[in-house]
């Protein structure tokens, strides 16, 4: 679902891009209508953006707002993480979240976390 949005956020973003170059083209000739035309579309064409992204960001803090939830959490050691296939293999519903992963940084996590439901 995340991918939806991304992809239309990136459509938009292209579309807003175009319209501001035929806007920098139109005003070294003055067409006044057209001109407008194009800043009433830009406008809309951000917003529209504005409110993708906001969705975005959403869906990303109800997928922490889960993992924070869950009643066991704990850094994953340099060992563990050499071999996480083992560790997760070992743990059922193990979820690990890296800091430098958008979710990573919105949790604003400093090491290599796993959460789970029970203990581990």
């Amino acid at each position: 679902m995340k991918e939806i949005e991304k992809t239309q956020i990136k459509l938009l973003s292209d579309r807003l891009d175009l319209i501001r170059h035929q806007m920098a083209s139109l005003q070294l000739t003055n067409d006044a209508e057209k001109y407008a035309e194009l800043e009433k579309e830009k406008a809309t064409l951000e917003v529209e953006i504005a409110r993708l992204k906001a969705l975005r960001n959403k869906k990303l803090s109800k997928e922490a707002q889960k993992l924070v939830d869950m009643p066991f959490k704990r850094a994953i050691t340099k060992k563990e993480q050499a071999d996480l296939g083992k560790l997760k293999k070992s743990v059922r519903g193990l979820v690990i979240v890296h800091p430098m992963t958008a979710l990573g940084r919105e949790m604003e996590l400093d090491e290599m976390t796993g959460f789970c439901k029970s203990d581990f």
